[in-house]
């Protein structure tokens, strides 16, 4: 066999793995596209349901409880420990940052309760990544469970928990659309 046959034997084996290739990708965008593929599971416990340890979370007087899951080391968490320090005089709203772990030292002069070695809550409250914020109603059930990404998106929370029926927040507008980042 000469070295122009091996190389167009080679070539046609190229173009046919690439075909290949292809016709997998064009498979999956359309999967992608038409919705087929399963939604991730959600994280989280599901809104209605009774919060865990709830009576020994909860503030001596009826407000909105918010659980704040952080942790120590996550940049996006020390933003937001900020954000909650700024924030925890909301009237109707009682702020808790639990804390896998240790606590960061600056988190001990902060006017909230900071709770440290909450891994228990963690894996009992379904947050798996942090930071994470649950919503807790006077009656002790769970109205929102979701991730925080950011300053605005806790903020956004808190002024939904401040009027549920969302008239004050306006639209939503995605912090990447405004121009600004925090």
């Amino acid at each position: 066999m000469s070295f122009q046959t091996s190389a167009l034997i080679l070539s046609w084996i190229a173009i046919l793995l690439l075909a290949l290739v292809v016709s997998g990708l064009v498979r999956q965008v359309h999967a992608l596209s038409t919705g087929s593929v399963g939604r991730p599971a959600s994280v989280g416990l599901r809104p209605g349901s009774p919060a865990p340890r709830f009576r020994d979370l909860a503030p001596p007087s009826p407000a909105t409880l918010v659980l704040l899951f952080l942790d120590h080391g996550c940049a996006t968490c020390d933003h937001l420990l900020d954000e909650a320090a700024e924030q925890v005089h909301r009237a109707g709203v009682v702020l808790r940052v639990l804390y896998r772990h240790t606590v960061p030292p600056r988190a001990a002069d902060l006017p909230m309760t900071v709770l440290d070695e909450q891994a228990d809550l963690f894996d009992r409250y379904d947050a798996i990544a942090t930071p994470f914020a649950v919503v807790i109603d006077v009656t002790g059930r769970i109205q929102r469970s979701e991730p925080v990404g950011s300053r605005v998106a806790l903020r956004h929370l808190l002024d939904q928990v401040d009027d549920p029926s969302g008239s004050a927040t306006g639209p939503t507008v995605h912090p990447s659309h405004r121009g600004g980042s925090l």
